[in-house]
């Protein structure tokens, strides 16, 4: 019996100009649609909210601007249809230091080696809260379909550097305890990503991971305790999933939540502590359960619960924060 063969379509590579015939009028309002940030967000490891086009910083524009879900830092995104040039690279900066942006983000069609180097060694030099990113933008057809954009690293931060720099004491020593908390989060990571949608981020040498929700001032956070939430006072390991609300507006979308407290327990199969602490700024909402992370043979059961509780959480609150 002969053999199937299956017929495959062939990739083509569509120049930008063919789709966008200018930077300003065509690619910076595409690009800033959401869908597509999400698609670049995609890329990045991050949740993108977007927040304007064309900021002002003095004589010049930031082509868009953002914040990163989780922490709630600016995001600035620069973009050009050509192969990157002196002016973006100077024109990244300035919007860098008039916004005081966390992250910076160059997409262009081509880098050259020169600028790619230039943004490594930005993030080799640069304090461990600043992040520059260079990506380049592909878009490709298959026969007469429709044409689909790529996005390409070609620069990141090093983030066991920076990571390394600052937990770091000022002898440079990273402690035992630091040392297994970033050994169980980069754990963890890769288990996420092999198991789940939710988009990880890098882990450091702390007790808790952070997630996005879709919307700065929340976050979710996986948390890694020696003592209990319960009662502080007693060594009693846990692990927690927790929706963290931070912010000015933190304590009035805690109190808009609480209103539906019955509603939400009812869809969690774990009782929920709703903790908002007199005189903090931030409040959480947390689920949590015994567990020893330093016991390296519990780590593939920690795994599995804070991964069905953070996944929970998001099915729960995601469409709740969006409507706050």
């Amino acid at each position: 019996m002969p053999s199937s063969v299956p017929s495959l379509g062939e990739l083509v590579e569509v120049p930008l100009r063919e789709i966008w015939s200018d930077e300003a009028a065509s690619f910076t309002p595409w690009l800033a649609k959401p869908e597509h940030l999400k698609k670049l967000g995609d890329t990045l490891g991050m949740e993108l909210e977007p927040e304007d086009e064309e900021v002002a910083v003095g004589p010049f524009s930031a082509d868009i601007l953002c914040k990163d879900t989780v922490d709630g830092s600016w995001v600035v995104i620069e973009n050009q249809i050509e192969k990157t040039d002196h002016r973006h690279l100077g024109q990244i900066l300035t919007y860098a230091a008039g916004l005081e942006a966390k992250t910076m983000v160059w997409v262009a069609s081509k880098f050259t080696e020169e600028h790619r180097a230039a943004l490594d060694w930005l993030n080799e030099h640069t304090n461990d809260e600043i992040s520059f990113f260079g990506l380049e933008i592909e878009v490709w057809r298959i026969g007469d379909s429709a044409p689909a954009p790529k996005f390409n690293i070609v620069s990141k931060p090093n983030d066991w550097s920076k990571t390394v720099r600052s937990q770091a004491g000022d002898d440079g020593h990273i402690t035992p305890h630091k040392r297994l908390q970033f050994e169980f989060w980069s754990a963890f990571r890769e288990y996420v990503q092999s198991n789940s949608e939710l988009a990880t981020r890098q882990p450091g040498f702390q007790h808790w991971m952070n997630f996005s929700i879709g919307r700065s001032g929340f976050n979710l956070s996986a948390i890694t305790s020696l003592l209990s939430s319960g009662d502080e006072s007693t060594k009693s390991p846990e692990v927690r999933a927790d929706l963290y609300l931070s912010g000015a507006l933190a304590k009035k979308h805690f109190k808009e939540l609480e209103k539906r407290k019955d509603e939400i327990q009812a869809q969690i199969d774990l009782p929920l502590r709703w903790h908002d602490p007199e005189g903090a700024k931030a409040c959480r909402i947390s689920i949590r359960r015994d567990g020893d992370f330093t016991d390296r043979g519990k780590w593939p059961e920690l795994f599995a619960w804070l991964l069905k509780y953070l996944e929970k959480l998001d099915a729960v609150f995601r469409p709740l924060v969006a409507e706050i």
